[in-house]
């Protein structure tokens, strides 16, 4: 039951960081990865983590064990969410010169957020 647990944890783990790596590459928008900023780079780490996330799933067995490894899988998204929203892929910031985040100015000291309508 421990490779069951393992695997698909791994297998929660990977699938969700695929996520925006994938439709951030798909999208042609910069996001940090380990190999770099950019679209084409992000696009395959979002698929590389699919194919990590399906051959984990398999190997996991999950039909032996399977409330464990849902269980497993579920608390893997979860702990890759909780990276991406908080200290991780989000709060890096971009090299010097990368292309501004949608919806973002450019100003001399760097990004800035388009203002928000007021609420009258």
């Amino acid at each position: 039951m421990g490779q069951t647990i393992t695997l698909a944890f791994l297998a929660g783990v990977f699938g969700a960081n695929g996520v925006p790596h994938f439709v951030r590459g798909i999208t042609r928008e910069t996001y940090p990865s380990a190999f770099g900023y950019g679209p084409v780079v992000n696009l395959v780490a979002g698929w590389l983590m699919f194919v990590l996330a399906a051959v984990a799933g398999y190997f996991a067995h999950p039909a032996t064990h399977p409330l464990p490894a849902v269980a497993a899988i579920a608390a893997g998204v979860l702990a890759m969410g909780l990276f991406h929203a908080g200290p991780g892929a989000f709060g890096r910031k971009p090299p010097v010169g990368a292309a501004p985040e949608a919806g973002e100015a450019t100003a001399p000291g760097g990004p800035v957020s388009a203002p928000r309508p007021s609420s009258r």
